[in-house]
């Protein structure tokens, strides 16, 4: 029998070479994959502002604008001719652009941003594009057009926006490991600041929102990537025991913020009796305070515990040059106010070729006509013979236009009618070359004068469309409310020493001190040891406890504790301060001998009393010790760190230490 050789070499090279395909593959379709969330999904374009079904639909919209209202559902459907990726995605985004209540003219319901509710469904709510999207935002002439997927239709690649919508009407996207959030801002405001922008003059941009709020903007830093702004909601103190919330910050609407007022209450961080929302066209929320409440610690409560004050971090990120780019918003709109500008140049250098084309055929006919030129071909025989003594016949006048005649124009004049040429009426197309000649004279002043007619443009929009669009939210800067300082003090604190329990339900125990839900406790127990816990209903904080307390960081107590060190060490003192701690870990203020027991432990508001603190040390007698008793001022130790192990007070064994009364400068010591 023949041997046999079983290699595997040569399959192992083909596993191998087959992963390294496929790793090689995998890696390929996920750039494939974030590349084209990023581009087609997520973020929006700069040069319009738009994410691709946004530009969609409003091309759509565009081409089906009749002056009349169109289903959505028709919309959405013609739509997907260019977008087509299913119809709930069209139709929620058709939706966020009309609530924004620029581009779109809603009928019907729409849903509502203050209360959250959704809007009808697509085939019960209508639209149509709003005069100012139909001014700023179309012009097929100015547009780059590009093949839909399927190669059927045509779409822009950007529409040609005389408008800095990406920062009036804000984004939201998340791609992979991308995000873009965008701010919105004041129509009028961003009009105003194109202008300064042409004019080359400083201006800043803040963010306003159609939920209006207060704003503590000072660290917005232009919307780029480390900024941050708070919102306020506006609450107002109706009556002495009634708090009326009539404007909401940006995100928040009223369902989730009654939500968060209960939810807070329940938790014992605030203390109301009952929210009531009557938000119908305005926000309107009541809510009711305890009898004996404050009426402004429990408005600070609701900026400190829910979302009456909110953080929003911006990140301003744009498709540019067909790649992601982090842009301010200064530098978006700069970029907006020198697109308009080019645009409305383009606008009119096509303007004034169709006026100068105008100009050029009214007076060839004028010619033609006046002239008679036209009896220069009634005995020709040949179409080419036609031309030939048309434009013979036009020779002598060719100085008076401004182009030269061609084959094209000499056509044009053989289409012209016989009733035209017999009702010719010179005076009148003298009045139409002078007013062309008007008009062309205007487009060509406009072109020497850009900037001036680019601003005349923006200041046109605010006089139009600006009325009813001034800021909504407030400026103004605001403190951080400390949620110690305000929070309702609702729960007692109790304490189980024997067994090391504490917190707000061992209501049998002995009860410390008054605290929140929300709070720190701090504890020191007989072994030395200290914690930092967050407060609970019951809670293990150490054996034999020493001392426990509300921890308040504000409150730099001083604390002086006596320890022995282990079962039959040395006798220590130390006076220190706290410092910063990490919850629930736990700190050894001795030298961690096993057996260690705190004979002392005290706690004073500052330096000076821990300093006059003085307590008498017992000893165990034992022989030839004559004084069992000794005075011991913590005056002697010096203010230090909890983690210092502490100064010798006697080697010898100590039975007790007791706090000195304070005539003990008198005592008699054994």
């Amino acid at each position: 029998m023949d041997e046999l050789d079983f290699t595997a070499g040569d399959d192992t090279d083909d596993d191998a070479q087959e992963h390294q395909n496929l790793g090689g593959m995998y890696a390929d379709y996920f750039l494939d994959y974030a590349s084209y969330v990023i581009m087609e999904r997520a973020v929006p374009h700069l040069g319009d502002g738009l994410k691709p079904v946004q530009r969609r639909i409003l091309h759509s919209m565009r081409e089906l604008e009749d002056g009349r209202y169109n289903k959505v559902a028709n919309v959405v459907g013609n739509t997907m001719k260019y977008h087509p990726h299913g119809d709930t995605s069209i139709g929620d985004a058709m939706v966020q652009i009309g609530q924004k209540e620029l581009l779109i003219d809603t009928q019907g319901n729409w849903g509502n941003i203050l209360t959250g509710d959704k809007a009808a469904a697509p085939r019960y709510i209508e639209a149509r594009l709003t005069p100012f999207a139909l001014e700023v935002a179309f012009n097929p002439k100015t547009t780059e057009w590009s093949r839909s997927y399927d190669g059927r239709n045509k779409e822009p690649v950007t529409l040609p926006l005389k408008f800095p919508l990406l920062l009036a009407q804000g984004v939201e996207g998340i791609a992979v490991g991308l995000a873009c959030k965008m701010l919105p801002h004041n129509f009028i405001e961003l009009l105003e600041a194109s202008i300064e922008a042409l004019r080359k003059q400083p201006f800043v941009l803040l963010p306003d929102f159609a939920t209006g709020g207060i704003m503590d903007a000072s660290n917005y830093n232009d919307g780029l990537r480390g900024g941050k702004i708070r919102v306020r909601a506006k609450v107002e103190i109706e009556k002495k025991r009634i708090l009326r919330i009539t404007e909401v910050p940006y995100g928040v609407t009223t369902g989730s913020l009654m939500d968060n007022i209960v939810a807070a209450n329940e938790k014992g961080k605030i203390k109301i009796t009952k929210v009531i929302d009557n938000t119908a066209a305005k926000a309107d929320i009541l809510v009711h305070l305890p009898a004996g409440a404050d009426p402004e610690m429990a408005r600070d409560s609701l900026y400190a515990f829910t979302d009456c004050e909110v953080s929003i971090s911006p990140n301003a990120c744009v498709i540019h040059d067909g790649k992601p780019r982090f842009m301010g918003v200064s530098e978006i709109l700069k970029h907006g106010a020198k697109q308009t500008k080019h645009l409305l140049k383009m606008e009119l250098e096509i303007r004034l070729s169709e006026l100068q084309e105008k100009w050029h055929f009214s007076s060839l006919e004028k010619i033609f006509i006046e002239n008679r030129i036209y009896r220069d071909i009634e005995e020709c025989e040949t179409w080419e013979a036609v031309i030939a003594a048309i434009d013979k016949g036009l020779k002598p006048y060719t100085k008076l236009l401004k182009r030269e005649v061609t084959e094209e124009d000499i056509v044009r004049l053989t289409e012209i009618k016989i009733k035209r040429i017999s009702k010719f009426d010179s005076f009148k197309a003298d009045e139409i070359i002078s007013k062309l000649e008007e008009e062309i004279s205007a487009v060509e002043k406009n072109l020497r004068n850009l900037t001036r007619y680019a601003v005349a443009y923006y200041k046109n929009l605010i006089k139009k469309y600006g009325k009813g669009r001034e800021r909504r939210t407030i400026i103004d800067q605001f403190n951080v409310v400390d949620r110690v300082q305000v929070v309702a003090a609702t729960e007692t604190l109790y304490v189980n020493r024997k067994d090391g329990f504490a917190g707000w339900g061992l209501k049998k125990d002995d009860a410390v001190e008054k605290c929140s839900r929300i709070d720190d406790v701090i504890a020191f127990d007989g072994e030395g040891k200290m914690r930092v816990t967050k407060i609970a209903d019951k809670a293990f904080v150490g054996k034999r406890i020493q001392h426990i307390a509300v921890f308040r960081k504000d409150e730099e107590k001083v604390y002086s504790m006596i320890y022995r060190d282990g079962r039959q060490g040395a006798v220590y003192a130390k006076r220190f301060k706290v410092g910063g701690v990490t919850r629930d870990k736990e700190y050894d203020l001795t030298k961690g001998t096993k057996g260690t027991r705190v004979l002392y432990f005290a706690v004073h508001d500052n330096d000076e009393q821990s300093a006059e603190n003085t307590v008498i040390v017992h000893l165990k007698p034992i022989p030839r010790l004559r004084s069992l008793s000794r005075l011991f001022g913590f005056g002697e130790l010096g203010l230090k760190g909890r983690a210092v192990k502490g100064n010798l007070v006697t080697k010898h064994a100590v039975d007790r230490v007791v706090r000195a009364p304070k005539d003990g400068a008198d005592l008699e010591l054994e």
